[in-house]
Formats: C-alpha cells, structure tokens, sequence
C-alpha cells in the first residue's frame, strides 16, 4: 500500500508508520477549514481542472497551475485566480460562473458546486497543499500498518496508576495527579480555586445551560463547602435540562438541522424526532456503546415493545439527518455524496478521523487508503436513507419517511392503497369530465341533450360522489420518522472504487470492510444478505473502544473546560493536534468504559476535581511559561454559547419555560420549499418563543438572528468545535435586538410588581442576571443611574409610572449586554 499524495519535508518520519523522505507540513488551518477544502475544493479541481492545469498536464493552458496553493494565488495570464476572502476580484469565480471564461469548457459546474468554491474564497481561500503536482511530492513512501497502530490514538485506554505529585494534599480526585503533575514538571503551580458563587454559576450553565436559581444561590452562599457543591452536582445531573444542555452538543457533531439546505432548501418536518431521543438518552444516561449502536444500526437492533422499535428506528435519523443537494441531476452522484456525508459523521463525529479525504486518493496525512474508503462506503451504498422530502418544487430527489407509532406498516399500506384508488378514481373523473365538457361543446346548439350526454353527465355525478366518499373514508395515517434501512436484494454488498472520486466513473470492486490501521485482523464477519452496519458499530466499540472513548472524553472535556486535551476535537490524525495530558486522556477514557460507558459519571468526576474548581485568576510567571493555559493551571473564561446566552435571558426575565416543545414549528410546515414565501419566513419567526432554545427551529440558512450573531453552529456540517468571536453585530444585537428589549422589560415589570425598597429591587435584578447581590459601589450607582434616567423620561413628557419601568429597562438592558454577564469565571 502506497500513500501518493504527502507532502515535503527533509527528514525521515515515521510516527504513523509511514516513512518518507523530503516532506513539508500543510500550513496552519483550523479542522474545519482543511475538511472543508478536502470534501469540497480539492475533489473538483482533480476531477475538472487538472487535466489543462497541473504541473502533469500536456500543455498548461493560460499559464495558470491549480494544482499548488502557490499557482492558485499567482494565477495566470490574466492575474490571480483567486484573491483570498474577496469573491469579487477572484477570476476563478468569473470563469465557474461563465461570466467571461467557462470554465470548465465542455460543461458548467453545478450550482452548489459554484456556491462551495464561493464559500471557500469568503473564508480566505484556505488551501493546506504546498508544492509539486496536486500538492506534494514524494520521494518514497511505504507504509507499515504494525508501526502505524503504535500511534498514540490507537491505543487502547488503560487505566494505570496516578503519578506521583509534591502537593500530595492538593489533588481531589484522580485525574488532579495528572494536571499537577505535568505543572509540576514544568515549575507551574495551580491558581487559587474559585469563589463559590463563581463556581456555582459555571457549574448550572456547564451542567444543565442555565444560571442558578436564587435558592442555589442563597444555598451556596449558606454553605460553600466542597461537599455542598458536590450534592449540587448530582441534583443539576438528575435535572431534565441536563439532557436539554448535553444533547444539543451532540447534535452539533450530529449536524442537526430541519431541513436539507443546498439550492433546495426542503424542511424535514420529522427531525424533531431525533432532537428528543437525543436529548432523552442523555437524561436517561444511556450507554455511550449502546447510544452509538442505536443511531448506526438502531433499525438492526432487537426492540422490546413497538415504542422500543420506533425509538431505534428514530435513532438512525444520525444517518439521514444531514444536508441533501436535492437539484442534483445524477441519482449515483446524490447517493455517493450522502454516503460520504454518511461516512464522515461516523468517522470523525465517533473516531475522530478524516476517512472521508480518502474518497478522491489515498488519504495524503493519515493512513488511509482510497480503498478503505471505499470498503467503508460498502455499509452506506448498502443503506437507504428515509429523510421526507416530497415531489414538486425543483426536487429531483425525493425520499419517503418511515412510519412508527401503533400499527405504523398496516396504516401506510392501507394508505398506500387509498391514495392509488383516489389516484384511479381521480383519473376516471377527469376524463369524465373532458368527455363531457366537449359534449357540452359539439351539442350547445340543440335544445334537448342527447341520451349520450345525459349520461355522461349522470356519470360524472357520480364518479364526484364516489371521491368525496372515498376522501371521507381516508385511512388514519401513521407517525413518520427520518432513519435509514437496509437495502434489498442485490443492493446489498460492497461498491466500487470511484476514479477520483467520480460517482460515474468506476473502478475496481471493493469488498465491505474496517480501516485496517484501527484494529489488526478481519473485524466482526459482515452478513451477506445485510448492510453490515450493526457490525460496523460493534467494530467501532471492541477493545475498550480505542478510539471512540477517548474521542467522546475529549468532547466533554472541551465543553467543561473551553478547550480539550485534544484541541482538533474532531481529528486525532496526524494533522490534528497531539494531547496535552496523554495520560489523562487514557485515565479518563479507561474510567469512562470501566463505568459503563456512563457520560453523566465522566461529567460527575471531572466536575468533582480540584482541576475544575480553579479560579480563572491570572499569574504572570504561569503565564510566561504557558500562555495559552494548555496545562490546565487556571479555568479558561469562557462566553456563553448562543443558546445559554438565549436561555439566560429568558431565564433572567422569568418568562422561560421550562416544559419541552412538542415537535417543532417545521413541522407544521410539512413539505416545503422553506424561503420561497412570505408565510414561510413567518412561520419560522420563532425566536420569540419562551421554550428553552434548543427547541427553536434549525432551518439551514434560516438561523434565528441571536445563534447566528453569537457563533452558532453551522448544521450542515459537523461541529465539534465552534467558532467563539468577538464582533461588533454582537454588540449591536444586545442594543438594539427586539428580543433583549422584551426581556429588559419583563424584567423590569417584574421587579416593580414586587413592590419592595429599591436596594431589595436592585438585588432581585442582579440576582435573576448574574447570581449574585450587588455590591455597595454598585448600588450607590445604579440608583443615579435610575434616577437620571426617570428625570429625563419626565422631562421629555414621560408620565412617571412609565418612566420609571423605562428606567428599570434601560438598566436591566445594561446588565444583560454587560461582559459578566454574557462570560463565565
């Protein structure tokens, strides 16, 4: 096995078991950057560009090379190709487009392909070759796969012992040998640990999204101690909102969204199904191997009741649940394309692995080959993916859905047969009618109908009583679920190598098979006569889950603490980041499956640990040696997400309603075209709602206006990771949002109906906002403040109740815009 594509560097390596000469890394990009250039850039220029514009190509048309960063950006005759994050001035863009060139000459690029390489240049172009031909060059490479599984992320967890730390009274739990001990190695020393009331609102917001109650705060202020937090702990686990918290940043690596995005944007009117199992495993702290095993292979799995069936079959909605380029002409290309967005979510959602750059050559980083891409692909050419978007509208792609709920089959057949007699009957009519009508035409002149036509129309009377009975009698339809099933018959079994990744251009036969490197030998045998994701996912979680522990405790460790032990949350290959704490990392992973695969108990010790409780405090000769706080010496501060900054509000305001949405406000659109019509938009206008925000509506390029102004995650694709920026549509949103204003002034209308003395006023707004009492300076000013304001609320007219919930508003908007508000200590 040979990998052709590395790039140059002048030493040997041999890490991944892949030794080379003459290799130069791939410049800095974030994960999300490079797999967007993998999947999306790098795939069409091979396939479209490089026969006329590659180092290889016969002769080099226009002097432009596309095949190295270098060529792109000096373009060719005509000047660069591409001008990073500048879509006007890119030339390239012009020739996709054929708005002067076209290019490519004998045909034009699909729409979504157009819009991607657009995409790409508004993110600056990010581009991870360097140079030669398609952006390496190697002077031999082989590659050992016994060497290769010495990689540290193939690894089994192992437990081990604690290593031994000076401070030996400073460690409360396991993992705090770990970070005090490599402090310790580098003469770093832990801060203090955090204020009470600090610690207790971060725990309510990392445990369950939301800030604390007063009476966890008069709570802890009673009681501080260690143990008291603990208790809290295990009441904010048993909470309903944990799973709510939990569940929505599994469904950000799930790249959960309510309808297909792309150039046909369709609503998925059953996602919601999948957004409450979600959210019930986490609360229910089902297994992570059996949560795993249920959304790869749930419609595989033994049920014990027909709800236990519906729950699986709702499961595999992971499968279905991604974005779908419903104009696409080619029915091979749409299905390969699900099927590496299928192959994508499990490998790096679950492993951590980018497979999916395999699917045009062998992987240039990693060891994996085209053909284990394509073994891989053999699970997913063997499934059907049920997502529910119906006929019309420019769908060239429909899917149906699969019913669930009592006696689901019976009530779609039995509807299936309905909907063919009023399909007959339908035809009867109309041609009933059109006979008639010319009827009516050829005799208009006579005065008395001919017995034919008397007829007819008698006919048609009846055939029009006959529908209307026979849609009075329509069948009670079943509940409908997105998940995938198995192929039939000969759909079954492995699929062929695609010559650059080429739907429609195969090669090879490729057998259904595991990435070799993972685990020596053949894995769970495949059934013939199934798609063999079951074994797929028993594969993924043998030997203690190698992989997928260790990619899970990262996650959580990146959501408790900012930034995980692995920082390229979703890639543990070579071009993602090496752990800081490796030892941790296998501790907690090892614990995580010695414990049952348990999420909440992973939570429970980490929160629980000396190493979470530190302060966010500063220390300058911590600092000068570990800027960055990648050994963990102090708590990173960190900024609300967008749904907690959401939630907060509404929270701070008393209008949250903590009841779970039913279903989802898509699905009262049922299949539709979304953005195409006024009452579209209307509809999904429901950010106002006072459900908790992981029940708003997630329609692909139709966020809520606060999750995209606060860095929301992008739903089609997956999120490991988000972006947290600091912007000023941030700023503006909190002065000037219709939504901050309503909650302000809820908050002020709640204060002044309680009818108490300003300071108690003053202490219920700071409490419900930031969990604590304001201080003496604070409230010695918000009263001028209060004052002012109501003084020049009258002197412009204002009559005084109403200028003063105006001044209350305009304070409480003060405060929730403020940085403690929206940031965590």
């Amino acid at each position: 096995m040979m990998f052709r594509e590395i790039p140059r560097v002048a030493v040997a390596f041999v890490g991944f078991g892949i030794l080379l000469a003459g290799v130069s890394w791939a410049a800095d990009l974030s994960p999300e950057e490079e797999a967007f250039f993998e999947a999306r850039i790098r795939p069409v220029l091979v396939e479209k560009c490089f026969d006329c514009h590659s180092a290889e190509s016969e002769k080099v048309k226009g002097g432009l090379l596309l095949d190295t960063k270098a060529g792109v950006l000096a373009g060719g005759d005509t000047g660069p190709a591409v001008v990073p994050g500048k879509v006007g001035e890119s030339l390239l863009l012009e020739s996709i487009r054929y708005e002067d060139l076209e290019m490519p000459p004998k045909e034009r690029l699909p729409e979504k392909v157009v819009r991607d390489f657009e995409k790409w240049v508004e993110m600056g172009a990010p581009d991870p070759r360097t140079e030669g031909g398609t952006g390496v060059v190697v002077d031999e490479v082989v590659i050992d796969m016994e060497a290769a599984r010495e990689y540290w992320a193939f690894q089994p967890p192992t437990l081990g012992g604690k290593p031994g730390v000076k401070e030996v009274a400073w460690p409360r739990r396991g993992m705090d040998h770990f970070v005090l001990e490599r402090l310790e190695r580098d003469g770093l020393r832990p801060v203090e640990d955090a204020a009470a009331l600090d610690l207790l609102r971060r725990m309510t917001f990392d445990l369950v999204g939301l800030p604390p109650t007063s009476a966890q705060v008069m709570r802890v202020a009673a009681d501080g101690s260690s143990e008291a937090f603990d208790e809290i702990v295990d009441e904010l686990l048993a909470s309903p909102q944990f799973g709510e918290r939990w569940g929505r940043h599994w469904l950000d690596v799930a790249r959960y969204g309510e309808s297909s995005g792309m150039e046909r944007n369709f609503t998925y009117p059953e996602a919601w199904r999948y957004r409450d199992y979600v959210i019930k495993v986490f609360n229910e702290d089902r297994p992570y191997d059996r949560f795993l095993r249920e959304q790869l292979a749930g419609d595989l799995l033994p049920a014990d009741s027909r709800e236990h069936r519906d729950e699986l079959l709702v499961a595999t909605g992971y499968l279905a649940m991604g974005p779908k380029s419903l104009n696409e002409r080619v029915k091979e290309q749409f299905k390969m394309d699900i099927v590496d967005e299928q192959i994508d979510v499990v490998m790096r959602g679950v492993l951590g692995l980018t497979a999916s750059c395999a699917r045009c050559h062998d992987h240039k980083f990693d060891p994996i080959a085209m053909k284990d891409y394509y073994a891989l692909a053999g699970f997913f050419t063997s499934t059907v993916p049920y997502y529910g978007t119906g006929k019309g509208g420019g769908n060239r792609q429909p899917s149906e859905l699969m019913p669930i709920g009592d006696r689901g089959k019976e009530k779609e057949t039995e509807l299936r047969k309905h909907r063919g007699e009023v399909s007959a009957l339908s035809k009867e009519l109309a041609s009933a009618k059109k006979k008639f009508s010319l009827m009516k035409k050829r005799y208009r002149n006579r005065d008395k109908p001919p017995r034919d036509m008397v007829e007819m129309g008698e006919r048609v009377e009846d055939l029009s009583d006959e529908m209307e009975d026979l849609r009075d009698r329509t069948p009670e339809a079943p509940g409908y679920a997105m998940g995938v099933a198995d192929r039939a018959g000969d759909g079954v079994g492995g699929t062929t190598l695609r010559i650059r990744g080429n739907a429609e251009e195969k090669g090879a036969e490729v057998p259904r098979g595991y990435l070799p490197v993972l685990y020596p030998g053949d894995g769970p045998k495949i059934p013939e006569n199934a798609s063999g994701r079951r074994e797929l996912a028993d594969w993924i979680v043998k030997e203690r889950g190698r992989l997928a522990a260790k990619v899970m405790v990262n996650r959580v460790w990146h959501h408790l603490f900012g930034q995980g032990i692995v920082r390229t949350v979703d890639n543990f290959g070579t071009q993602g980041e090496r752990p800081t704490h490796p030892e941790l990392l296998d501790y907690l992973a090892a614990k995580f499956v010695d414990e049952g695969w348990s999420v909440k108990s992973l939570i429970r010790e980490i929160v629980m640990s000396r190493t979470y409780r530190l302060s966010t405090a500063h220390d300058a000769q911590n600092f000068e040696v570990d800027p960055d706080n990648r050994l963990v010496w102090r708590m990173n501060r960190r900024r609300l997400d967008a749904e907690a900054l959401r939630d907060a509000m509404l929270s701070a305001s008393g209008a949250l309603d903590l009841e779970p949405a039913r279903g989802s406000v898509v699905a009262e659109l049922g299949n539709s075209n979304v953005g195409r019509s006024p009452k579209d938009m209307k509809m999904l206008g429901a950010a106002n709602s006072s459900k908790r925000s992981v029940y708003l509506p997630i329609v692909r390029n139709i966020l809520p206006d606060l999750l995209q102004n606060f860095d929301f995650a992008e739903p089609s694709i997956l999120v490991g990771r988000r972006n947290v920026t600091t912007v000023p549509t941030q700023a503006l949103y909190m002065m000037n949002s219709g939504f901050v204003k309503e909650r302000s002034r809820e908050m002020a209308e709640r204060v002044l109906l309680a009818e108490k003395g300003r300071e108690e006023q003053l202490a219920m707004v700071y409490l419900a906002a930031l969990g604590r009492e304001p201080t003496g300076d604070e409230v010695e000013k918000s009263n001028a403040f209060l004052d002012d304001v109501m003084v020049s609320m009258a002197e412009a007219g204002m009559a005084e109740g109403e200028s003063e919930v105006e001044a209350w508003t305009v304070m409480s908007q003060a405060i929730l815009a403020g940085a403690e508000f929206r940031y965590l200590d």
